[in-house]
């Protein structure tokens, strides 16, 4: 008895299911007369709004975007680079092979593998040449943001901060403010600088401002505070010197990360690159002498 009861039950759901999709057919019928306007109303806004978006986010592929032209020309390098056998000699190109197969971006390391030579650059032009900037890991992270804006881009933006920060340091000298109190207010308002930029950037056309991202923006504001202490402790005009060579490293900074070929190097020999930059900062640190601003500073009184 069971099994016909559960036989029936079987069979008018059967005949409910075949039933409902032809219930739903005469009603679906008028929606589907209006489907054609509907839909080429719908690619006609789908069009515009493509030629909309393709016109603000386009922008000029850079090796700090994870999804980018230069980040699939640095994987081609690693799929075209023959490694051998494994050997302490070229573990690291394992490691960096297997990691790019893993999903690691490419021009994610090799940003990280070039840093130190960065680095290393900005401690030879202070050590070595007498260069002066905001310490050591400020011009080599200004020349990661160059790379991430544009060079043009991000040095306009940065003259732009700077002269804001100098412009409400001026106003707020004779406000008594305590100083964490007063670098809040300093972020406030060159936030709403950069704010208003951002807003206008659509009007003027440029698609380096609109399509800029949040990461360059943040260390070229961050760059304000070193800036600020160094007008606390020097003149104003002692710390635009200084503000300027480090602009200078920064600029040298992003053309040497902006080397196709050394891109290609680091990912090709990374052992080698990490030797040689190894080899460079021991040589730096060997030289004890006058450096070379100071030489021809004091060139009279040497001779």
């Amino acid at each position: 008895m069971k099994k016909i009861l559960y036989v029936f039950i079987v069979i008018i759901v059967n005949c409910w299911l075949i039933k409902s999709p032809l219930e739903a057919s005469p009603s679906a019928s008028p929606i589907a007369t209006g489907l054609p306007e509907a839909s080429t109303s719908a690619e006609k806004e789908a069009s515009v709004g493509g030629l909309i978006v393709k016109k603000v986010v386009e922008k000029i592929p850079d090796i700090t975007e994870p999804k980018s032209e230069v980040k699939g020309k640095l994987e081609r390098y690693i799929e075209q680079t023959q490694i051998g056998g494994m050997s302490p000699f070229n573990i690291v190109r394992y490691a960096i092979r297997y990691a790019v197969t893993q999903g690691v971006p490419a021009n994610t390391i090799v940003l990280i593998l070039l840093f130190p030579l960065v680095a290393t650059i900005v401690v030879f032009a202070r050590h070595i040449i007498g260069l002066k900037s905001f310490g050591i890991f400020t011009p080599a992270l200004l020349s990661v943001a160059l790379l991430a804006t544009g060079l043009l881009t991000g040095i306009g933006l940065f003259l732009f901060i700077l002269t804001v920060a100098t412009l409400v340091r001026m106003l707020l000298k004779k406000i008594r403010f305590q100083y964490l109190p007063r670098m809040a207010l300093f972020m406030l308002l060159i936030s709403l600088s950069i704010f208003s930029i951002l807003l206008i950037s659509p009007a003027i056309g440029s698609t380096s401002l609109i399509t800029i991202g949040i990461f360059p923006l943040l260390i070229l504001i961050l760059l304000v505070e070193d800036f600020l202490d160094l007008q606390i402790t020097r003149n104003l005009p002692q710390a635009l010197i200084i503000t300027g060579e480090t602009l200078l490293l920064a600029i040298g900074s992003f053309y040497v990360m902006n080397l196709e070929a050394l891109q290609k190097f680091v990912l090709v020999n990374p052992e080698l690159f990490i030797v040689l930059v190894l080899g460079s900062i021991l040589l730096i640190e060997q030289y004890s002498g006058l450096r070379l601003l100071e030489i021809w500073r004091f060139r009279k009184l040497l001779k």
